[in-house]
């Protein structure tokens, strides 16, 4: 008897049954508009092609002053510039390297995209190290780096390198070098996906079962890509945004339709209908699906609050991804089972008659049991896990954010073998140069540049600085200023901080000039700041927001706030796993810095994700302690047992996806990739099968209380079935 007062639950009602009935009776209609929506977008996006383009602008911060003061006096910057880097052992100024070096540098000059070639051997160049074993040639381009195709940066390279023999060795560095090494995502995406299959099949036993999430999870993500490709042409969308939407739409999509399978799956096996088994599934795990997936879009949401334009566009890139994910979902999931659905009923019945012929266990046993255990002890439970990832999220103190150069790529290739070299011949600061800008003084631009050049040559931690070179109208100049440091060490961080706080500041005061740092070394260093200071105000939108949400649907203070800490904790143990990873290069990963973006990326996603198990689990939690009378023990145990290896299962393949990342070369898809599987292995395991059954134990009945001013404020969503 429920505590409602009734014998059963009555049947199912609502706009997600007449979604669900609707897409079910009408089978053949939903199919075809999901595939005539998924051609109908490949086709445009085909036709139309993308237009992704970063959005590197940082309003507010000094680098961004400088560039703007420069595009003031007419030196914007048209192109990019890439270098062909020389190694000879016997010498670059021997005859017979130096005319096979100028007769490679005539032919790179002919090549599309190439606007002027400056050689080393230029006077006054200074592109030949003091050896004279290392040079450089720099290659002008008519196009920034991120719109070189990379068959012309190919071209330059095989140029390049058809000089080499004798001892001459050709390396190609710069921007758009780095990108000939980046391949596709379609290895990492088929593990992860062939991986995802597999924990399906073990957990369904047939192969057509298995494949019905993956079948929604890729027309989901399948017709958002192609979306976004049309909206390149209008809105600022970067160029790693379709990576990141597949990482995270193949993960929820699967995820959301497991959710709804597995239900559906259970209805059968209580010896309902196919229609009445989907339409039950629908009512009560697409209700959960409905209101995971609102906490996914508003983490989401929150990145709009840092004002950077490129993650602006990811942020509603992936939201959109979610959001048609859910649709699919819901729409999508009830057709197929329309169409196999009799086929389910006789393969899940007889396997659950065979199952019982046997003397197997209940389904759920093993759950009850370690719900049971963890009852038994809840105080030591929770301090002991609480313990472990606090111990994991303590690295997470000492991460340093910024942008990962050509020094933390891949060892042969050969914008590494560039920076390594200019790197021996000229200095490790060489390949990361600070631009000081100066604007007016008295005596005028050309001699308050040339102060500075004095002053900073006199600095500590400056390796040189270059004479100033004034802009076209002759009312500003510039200063290259080469750190004695590599751009990825904290040294030329304290470098950045101590020209703009201490020594630029000063020379302000004698000359009356203004001075200001940039380049992309300092924009780095700003948009880390920039990153920092604006996250109190996304953690406090996406955590309030999430915790108001789930105090309307389990109309309780306890539970949202209990989940808002444990999903911190699970995002803080994953962010100091990819401190001790990739900043201190464990297990022989290239030391660098932490993307500066990806840790609120990071935290926008996982907080989603870990929410959506928070509502899978407790929304089971709380129809059992409704159904059951007033029992919170049993309710959690039972909650456990329904969804343990459900909730296990979906993080199992979040996990594989997410892990699959890691074979991809490009390093941000590897830092997301690793930190998100961390952070949902330790959510799904962790937390969700230690930490919260002893929380909900420790809490008791005090669990579900909700002051009553609240609760007439707070407007009532159900998410489970009453």
């Amino acid at each position: 008897m429920n505590r409602e007062g009734g014998t059963r639950p009555p049947e199912p009602r609502g706009v997600f049954v007449r979604v669900a009935a609707f897409a079910h009776r009408r089978r053949w209609l939903a199919i075809i508009l999901w595939t005539a929506v998924l051609g109908g977008v490949w086709a445009a996006a085909s036709a139309a092609g993308d237009d992704y383009r970063n959005d590197f602008s940082l309003p507010g911060t000094e680098s961004q002053r400088a560039a703007d003061l420069l595009a003031a006096h007419g030196a914007a910057r048209a192109g990019d510039t890439v270098e062909i880097v020389l190694h000879d052992g016997g010498g670059l100024r021997a005859p017979g390297v130096r005319q096979r070096v100028e007769r490679m540098l005539d032919d790179v000059a002919g090549l599309p995209k190439v606007a002027q070639v400056r050689s080393p051997y230029a006077t006054g160049a200074g592109a030949v190290s003091r050896d004279g074993t290392i040079g450089y040639a720099t290659v002008a381009l008519t196009v920034p780096a991120e719109d070189m195709p990379k068959a012309d940066t190919q071209r330059i390279l095989d140029t390049a390198q058809r000089a080499e023999g004798g001892g001459l060795r050709a390396e190609l560095g710069g921007d758009a070098a780095r990108l000939l090494a980046e391949g596709g995502t379609g290895a990492a995406e088929g593990a992860g996906l062939l991986a995802a299959l597999v924990i399906l099949v073990l957990m369904f036993g047939s192969v057509l079962a298995a494949g019905l999430p993956i079948v929604i999870a890729l027309f989901a993500v399948g017709s958002t890509v192609g979306g976004i490709v049309l909206a390149s042409h209008v809105f600022t969308i970067a160029g790693w945004t379709p990576p990141v939407m597949i990482l995270v739409g193949l993960g929820v999509g699967i995820d959301y339709a497991l959710l709804i399978f597995a239900r559906y799956r259970a209805e059968l096996v209580r010896g309902a209908g196919p229609e009445q088994a989907a339409v039950r599934a629908m009512d009560a795990a697409g209700r959960s699906v409905l209101f995971a997936g609102c906490t996914v879009i508003l983490a989401l949401l929150g990145l709009v609050a840092f004002g950077l334009g490129s993650l602006q566009g990811m942020a509603l890139s992936v939201a959109l991804t979610v959001l048609v994910t859910m649709l699919a979902a819901l729409t999508l999931l009830p057709a197929l089972l329309g169409v196999f659905g009799r086929r389910f009923a006789r393969r899940f019945t007889r396997r659950a008659e065979r199952r019982a012929a046997r003397g197997a266990a209940a389904e759920g046993t093993a759950w009850r049991r370690l719900a049971v255990a963890v009852q038994r002890r809840p105080l030591a439970a929770l301090l002991a896990a609480g313990v472990l990832l606090g111990a994991l999220a303590f690295p997470a103190l000492g991460m340093r954010l910024g942008f990962s150069d050509a020094g933390s790529d891949a060892p042969e290739s050969t914008s590494r073998q560039a920076y390594d070299l200019l790197s021996e011949g000229f200095g490790p600061g060489f390949n990361g140069p600070l631009l000081v800008v100066t604007d007016g003084g008295p005596s005028g631009a050309a001699q308050a540049a040339a102060a500075a050049a004095r002053t900073l040559n006199g600095t500590q931690g400056v390796a040189a600085a270059a004479n100033p070179v004034p802009t076209p109208d002759g009312r500003a100049a510039t200063v290259l200023v080469f750190p004695a440091s590599a751009p990825q060490d904290e040294a030329t961080s304290d470098l950045v901080g101590g020209l703009r706080e201490d020594v630029l500041p000063e020379l302000s005061a004698r000359t009356g000039a203004r001075y200001l740092v940039g380049g992309a070394t300092a924009a780095a260093e700003d948009y880390a700041g920039k990153v920092a200071d604006r996250l109190p105000l996304f953690m406090a939108i996406v955590v309030g927001l999430s915790v108001l949400l789930l105090m309307a649907v389990f109309r309780s203070v306890l539970v949202p706030l209990k989940a808002a800490v444990l999903n911190l904790l699970s995002i803080g143990a994953a962010l100091g796993a990819m401190t001790l990873v990739f900043q201190h290069g464990w297990f022989g990963v290239e030391p660098g810095p932490i993307v500066a973006y990806l840790p609120v990326m990071v935290f926008a996603i996982v907080f989603g994700l870990s929410m959506d198990y928070e509502i899978f689990l407790i929304s089971r939690i709380r129809e059992e302690w409704t159904r059951s009378g007033d029992d919170p023990s049993s309710a959690v145990r039972e909650g456990l047992a329904h969804t343990g290896s459900v909730i296990t299962a979906a993080g199992s393949i979040m996990i594989v996806i997410f892990g699959a990342f890691m074979l991809s070369p490009d390093r941000l898809l590897q830092q997301s990739g690793f930190g998100m599987a961390v952070a949902i292995f330790v959510d799904a395991v962790v937390i969700r099968c230690l930490i919260v059954p002893a929380a909900m134990e420790l809490l008791g009945r005090r669990a579900w209380w909700l002051p009553a001013p609240l609760a007439r404020l707070l407007p009532r969503v159900e998410v489970e079935r009453r």
